[in-house]
C-alpha cells in the first residue's frame, strides 16, 4: 500500500517537472524572439575582432614605448 502511494506521488512529480520544464522553455524561446537580429553578413567574424583587438594593442605597446624613449 505504501509503496503503491509513494509510485503515485511520484508519477505526479515527474508530471509536474516535466510541465515546468515545457513552460519554461516556451518563455525562453519567446525571449530570444524579441529584439534586433543583426544577419550574419554584416556581422564581423572572430577572427577580425581579434585581429582589429591585436591591432589597436600593438599600437598602445608602440605610443607606450615612445612615451618611454622620449623620457
Amino acid at each position: 500500500m505504501a509503496l503503491l502511494s509513494l509510485w503515485s506521488e511520484m508519477r505526479v512529480g515527474i508530471l509536474l517537472l516535466s510541465v515546468l520544464s515545457l513552460l519554461s522553455a516556451r518563455l525562453v524561446g519567446a525571449g530570444q524572439d524579441s529584439g534586433n537580429v543583426i544577419p550574419a553578413e554584416s556581422r564581423p567574424c572572430v577572427d577580425c575582432h581579434a585581429f582589429e583587438f591585436m591591432q589597436r594593442a600593438l599600437q598602445d605597446l608602440k605610443k607606450t614605448a615612445y612615451n618611454l624613449d622620449t623620457r
